[in-house]
């Protein structure tokens, strides 16, 4: 070797180290991903997510009764089946499958019937003309209310989507394609440019918003459950938890609909102190 190399390695010697093993702890119980919680002050912090969709199965494994589940929130969506959260980390019936089996949301309503058993054909509600019912009440909460909540959120700033190019915090489906019926083009029949782009009128959003929060009301009335359902296991309550916690923690234009309604009120916080206690934090393993 030349007597300059063996200087310069002299000054600057070679070190190996073993590989590095980020620590793992096996899956035991289930651990639910979602996307964060929202900003909280020290001492109130949050467990529940601020995305509708993974707080909505959230209350789904809450409501059915079972307990002791874990969640993070350090996982982004990149990292999730499909590109989308939730999802649900589960023990491995494998021996020494230490990371256990990830499901998608799709999956995660099989897996509590697999754990507490399926409902009966009523699906939780009192009758099947209030299981049919319940269909167009989560449509009115997937449609009207999610169009206001969708055009509340701020959008990315030019420098964070075309400079840094980074993805959404959360998956947001354009309002149009949530709205039913979907708006108008831009262009139409009349313009020589094909249909394109969509005629949003925020004063119809707020407007079929505030009478859907309305109407919503009035089917909770002074029931338990909404419906008059004799247990908590709908997906309706599910669903209608979700949307009420994160509109009580939205802009005032959409808090203010909600807060005004003292029964909505009264029960989201019955059902929070539900969901909530269903709940711990995962500890990340040093």
């Amino acid at each position: 070797m030349h007597p300059t190399v063996v200087l310069t390695f002299s000054y600057f010697p070679l070190k190996t180290y073993p590989p590095s093993k980020p620590a793992k702890a096996p899956i035991v119980g289930p651990l639910l991903w979602v996307h964060p919680p929202p900003p909280s002050v020290p001492g109130k912090e949050s467990i529940l997510s601020a995305d509708v969709e993974c707080l909505k199965w959230q209350a789904h494994i809450s409501l059915r009764g079972l307990r002791d589940v874990s969640v993070r929130w350090d996982v982004s969506q990149e990292g999730a089946l499909g590109g989308r959260l939730p999802n649900l980390q589960v023990p491995s019936e494998r021996a020494n499958d230490v990371d256990g089996e990830l499901l998608s949301a799709q999956s995660i309503l099989a897996w509590i019937d697999e754990k507490v058993g399926p409902l009966d054909d009523q699906e939780g509600y009192k009758d099947s003309k209030s299981r049919d019912e319940s269909h167009a009440w989560i449509a009115l909460l997937e449609g009207d209310v999610h169009a206001a909540l969708a055009l509340a959120q701020p959008l990315p700033s030019f420098f964070y989507h075309a400079v840094l190019q980074l993805p959404p915090s959360t998956t947001q489906r354009p309002v149009e394609t949530i709205l039913s019926p979907p708006p108008a083009p831009l262009s139409g029949f009349s313009s020589l440019l094909p249909p394109y782009g969509a005629r949003l009128s925020p004063n119809a959003i707020a407007a079929r918003y505030r009478d859907a929060v309305a109407a919503l009301s009035e089917c909770l009335g002074q029931h338990e459950w909404f419906l008059g359902s004799p247990y908590r296991t709908t997906a309706l309550d599910a669903a209608a938890f979700a949307y009420l916690h994160v509109l009580l923690h939205a802009e005032d234009d959409l808090r203010i609909e909600v807060a005004r309604r003292a029964n909505l009120v009264h029960w989201e916080r019955r059902v929070y102190e539900r969901v909530r206690s269903a709940f711990v934090q995962y500890k990340i393993p040093q």
